[in-house]
């Protein structure tokens, strides 16, 4: 009680003085202790018995607090009354007895609960060891196995050692909670532990439950988003596969296309699902967003660019998966393209991973885009001197491409003469191929090579141009009888392949 006005005469201070001697002198006797009050012209009189203990004035009360005289007495009488019951029962033997059994049963019964966890701790660690351990066994992809055992069993155990000491030290709490409610002296102690523990579940149960609202309209848009982006996919591809697709949109570029929808209505129900989730207006969330955008801005800048060119690719149709194609130095079929980079598989049993900016970057041969049907363009060079008529020339080209498996014959094979040099024309073969059993661009031109030094050493044609110092008395060719020279064997003549 704070007194706060005079009465009759006292100040405040003097009030309080004599109003605790006045108690001290009530609680030590054994007189009647029953606290109530007495309305009085004076004030509200605060009674211990039958006689007053102090006088509560209209000057005690704050308006401004909205307390009035009698809410002001009614609330210090409630504190005394609690007050006169906590000093009884502290010079009460029997209670202070009865708190002690109180104590010590609690005692018992904490002990009991802290055996019996452990014993529980015991069995079901051993119980989810077999079954953790019969699970992952189940747990396969084809022949490989997705968790290790031995990595798994030792995460349960700790797992298990966290929550049995979690329990441990709740109990722990309630018990000294319950022991200190039972005597007078420490009853304010175990009241605080109580109360903040309830305060602590309280809170996170007021939390969890003012967060499922926000939660439930995030899962609504989550859930919308996830059926727009269903439906959009089915539309795009209803719209690539018909009979007059758009010129943006057809079956090469509907994955990518699809994707980038997909994407686009992903993040934008994630912009508007932010605001509901939990923890999304704290401090804390911002600033790991903002340090999470600097770290993707600073670290995807050459992933943007990867990006940006893989979109140019695919929507340009450069390339296409099957294709065979050259990009600078590199030639090969294209497996597969993505986002950020694209594969394509040489002849020599090598599979190539090529960044798609360095593709856009650089000149592209595509080998199959102008042929007829499926297949692709395969060509090669020879420069023979002026000595050798053009018409034998281009004869013994188009021998050894019909030589060669592979070939096609329709269309047929051109020859041309790409230049006229000092010391000879320079002659280019193209031809389509498309083998009856698939084979490496690589090893047709490998064949045809090999036909062409066949055919021209059989027509005593040599093939020394364009680097040599001057010619010789006789032909620089191989005559067919050495053409299997040991340790040569007819098995190991590549056009026979």
């Amino acid at each position: 009680m704070t007194f706060k006005a005079d009465f009759l005469g006292a100040p405040p201070a003097i009030r309080a003085e004599r109003a605790h001697a006045l108690l001290e002198n009530l609680l030590s006797n054994g007189e009647d202790q029953t606290v109530s009050i007495k309305s009085n012209p004076e004030g509200q009189l605060v009674m211990i018995g039958k006689r007053m203990a102090f006088a509560v004035t209209a000057g005690d009360a704050d308006p401004l607090l909205g307390q009035t005289p009698v809410s002001v007495a009614q609330e210090a009488a409630s504190q005394l009354s609690q007050v006169v019951s906590e000093t009884r029962e502290s010079r009460n033997m029997h209670s202070i007895l009865l708190a002690c059994l109180y104590a010590l049963a609690a005692t018992a019964c904490y002990l009991l609960l802290l055996w019996i966890i452990s014993k529980v701790r015991v069995w079901l660690g051993a119980l989810l060891m077999r079954r953790a351990a019969h699970q992952v066994r189940k747990l396969r992809i084809g022949n490989t196995q997705i968790l290790d055992i031995q990595y798994l069993l030792p995460v349960l155990g700790r797992l298990l050692i966290v929550l049995h000491w979690l329990l441990m030290v709740l109990l722990t709490y309630e018990w000294l909670s319950f022991a200190f409610r039972q005597f007078p002296y420490t009853r304010p102690w175990g009241e605080s532990l109580n109360g903040y523990l309830m305060g602590i579940l309280a809170e996170v149960f007021g939390s969890i439950v003012s967060a499922i609202p926000g939660l439930g309209i995030a899962l609504v848009i989550f859930l919308l988003a996830r059926l727009g982006s269903k439906l959009t996919g089915q539309i795009l591809e209803r719209m690539a596969h018909a009979d007059q697709p758009i010129s943006w949109l057809t079956r090469e570029t509907m994955p990518t296309t699809r994707r980038l929808f997909s994407i686009a209505i992903w993040l934008f129900a994630v912009a508007m699902a932010y605001p509901y989730l939990p923890g999304s207006q704290s401090e804390a969330f911002k600033g790991l967003s903002v340090l999470l955008g600097i770290m993707v801005s600073l670290g995807s800048s050459s992933l943007v660019g990867q990006g940006a060119a893989g979109l140019i690719l695919t929507y340009t149709r450069t390339l296409r998966p099957g294709e065979y194609v050259r990009i600078g130095e590199h030639e090969g079929t294209v497996v597969a393209m993505g986002m950020f980079t694209t594969r394509i598989r040489t002849g020599l049993g090598e599979e190539l991973c090529l960044p798609n900016s360095m593709i856009t970057g650089t000149v592209t041969k595509n080998y199959s885009r102008t042929v007829k049907g499926a297949g692709y363009i395969i060509d090669t060079t020879v420069t023979i001197g002026y000595d050798t008529p053009w018409r034998q020339v281009e004869a013994m080209l188009l021998e050894a491409a019909k030589l060669t498996p592979g070939i096609l014959e329709t269309p047929p094979p051109f020859v041309f003469q790409t230049a006229l040099s000092d010391f000879y024309p320079e002659y280019r073969l193209v031809a389509q191929a498309i083998p009856a059993q698939p084979r490496p661009r690589a090893e047709i031109l490998t064949m045809l090579h090999a036909n062409i030094q066949d055919v021209f050493n059989r027509y005593d044609v040599q093939i020394m141009s364009p680097h040599y110092m001057a010619d010789t008395a006789a032909a620089k060719v191989v005559k067919p009888e050495n053409w299997y020279l040991t340790p040569a064997s007819p098995d190991q003549s590549a056009a026979d392949t």
